[in-house]
């Protein structure tokens, strides 16, 4: 019999996934398979809040398959091993996929290649972003490095597509695969994922649950977005990068009738969605984007010596920074920050501590249930100064006066360092003024070697 395979990778959804609605429509029985795939070349194994995350989705996920009559095979191992064998367990004739953007994307091109030769139909679709990478070029040709003029130019080739809908049914192939729990996503000793459990519903269900609340809610008070005390953004973030909604999802939503109040918002909303795709089309550009400095002459940048204690202090929220310790309070409890205090917390860690930024960008992508291949490295370098950004180095975030600007009542901080104003608290384990002048000369240094 007729069968395809449709291999979910990061659109652990029903609706709107071009690869499902494919197999579905060539016809015949439809093998729906996740493979946990640690060992490919270019793939990143997953930090702990996101494997939490990845459980509660696909748990979610296999129940919304079995409501419409297929199931969810699992499958641990190498893309190049696995897939193959699954289309020789089952005979099937089509493999479908949608498109990943870094260095994995090697492997699902060399997998397409050895799969046609076998006399398979092999399609991969656009799933994930609004618009795709390679097509979204300066006039010369090149990616963009700038955000504004790329955003420009995507919304100058018009309106995405719409959304594709939920499938009426699915003709299901049950196939053996690993049970869920033998993967041991789910952190035991200790349990540290009480504070997610409270935050968040992985899933589809939760995923536009969140969306309809942000629109009714949170939309009207986007413009207010920067200040973290206030629930005003749409914590969206976790859903996209498992994509149990796509951004043609959102995108159409946000397109819908909408209260003047947030009619006024959506613009500068959907912008937010742009920097996802911008940071996409750096990564596309450039796979190593979390190991390697985009900007090159950063390559000679001399990042101090990290002090384990300063680390640790940092990571722990007990650096006697008020703003940078809820923020980092905020992630551990969570598994989320907000991103106004994320470019704060980066900043400390890179320019005040003379932190390399790779560190950082480690711990959010262990800590972070949205830690995203793309937003993660990209928002990095950004702060960093070593990656795609027009003033790079010299912007230096004063956490003390963001706290002033965007916390003025320490309602945000309070409530994640409550001992603020005790004896208990520590005092600053660095000079923030000296600390800046020291960056900034640090960043002189590495202009004056650039220079001719």
């Amino acid at each position: 019999m007729n069968s395809s395979i449709v291999w979910l990778r990061d659109d652990l959804r029903v609706a709107d996934n071009p690869a499902l609605t494919a197999a579905i429509e060539r016809g015949g029985r439809v093998v729906v398979v996740y493979l946990l795939d640690e060992e490919s070349p270019g793939s990143r194994p997953l930090g702990g809040a996101s494997r939490w995350w990845l459980h509660g989705s696909l748990s979610a996920l296999a129940d919304d398959l079995a409501d419409l009559g297929a199931s969810l095979t699992l499958r641990r191992g190498a893309a190049g091993t696995v897939i193959p064998s699954l289309v020789a367990e089952t005979g099937a004739t089509a493999v479908f996929w949608n498109r990943r953007y870094g260095a994995v994307r090697d492997v699902d091109a060399a997998l397409k290649s050895r799969l046609t030769d076998l006399g398979l139909v092999v399609s991969s679709f656009g799933a994930s972003l609004l618009y795709e990478p390679w097509r979204i070029t300066s006039g010369s040709g090149e990616p963009y490095r700038v955000f504004t003029p790329f955003w420009r130019a995507c919304l100058a080739t018009g309106d995405p597509r719409p959304p594709l809908p939920t499938p009426a049914s699915i003709e299901g192939l049950a196939v053996d695969g690993d049970a869920l729990d033998d993967w041991g996503l789910l952190p035991t000793r200790p349990d540290w994922a009480e504070g997610l459990r409270a935050s968040w519903v992985p899933g589809s269900e939760g995923a536009h649950d969140r969306l309809e609340q942000f629109v009714e809610h949170g939309l009207a008070l986007y413009h207010r977005r920067d200040e973290p005390a206030l629930e005003a953004t749409s914590r969206l973030s976790p859903h996209l990068r498992f994509g149990e909604v796509s951004p043609h999802q959102v995108w159409s939503r946000l397109h819908e009738p909408l209260a003047p109040e947030a009619q006024a918002n959506r613009a500068k909303f959907l912008s937010e969605i742009g920097w996802r795709e911008f940071s996409y089309t750096i990564l596309f550009a450039r796979p190593d984007l979390a190991t390697a400095n985009y900007r090159p002459e950063f390559d000679a940048f001399p990042w101090g010596d990290t002090e384990p204690e300063h680390l640790a202090a940092w990571q722990q929220g007990r650096t006697g920074v008020p703003m940078v310790d809820a923020g980092m309070r905020e992630l551990w409890s969570s598994g989320w920050m907000h991103n106004r205090v994320r470019m704060i917390v980066a900043s400390f860690l890179t320019k005040n501590l003379l932190v390399d930024w790779r560190v950082g960008e480690a711990w959010f992508w262990d800590t972070l249930v949205d830690a995203d291949e793309a937003s993660n490295a990209a928002s990095w370098q950004w702060v960093a100064g070593s990656g795609a950004d027009a003033a790079p180095y010299f912007r230096v975030f004063n956490p003390m006066l963001q706290a002033q600007k965007f916390d003025p009542e320490s309602e945000y901080v309070r409530r994640w360092v409550p001992e603020i104003d005790s004896p208990d608290y520590p005092t600053p384990i660095v000079d923030l003024a000296a600390s800046r002048t020291e960056a900034l000369a640090a960043y002189d240094a590495v202009k004056a070697a650039k220079s001719p």
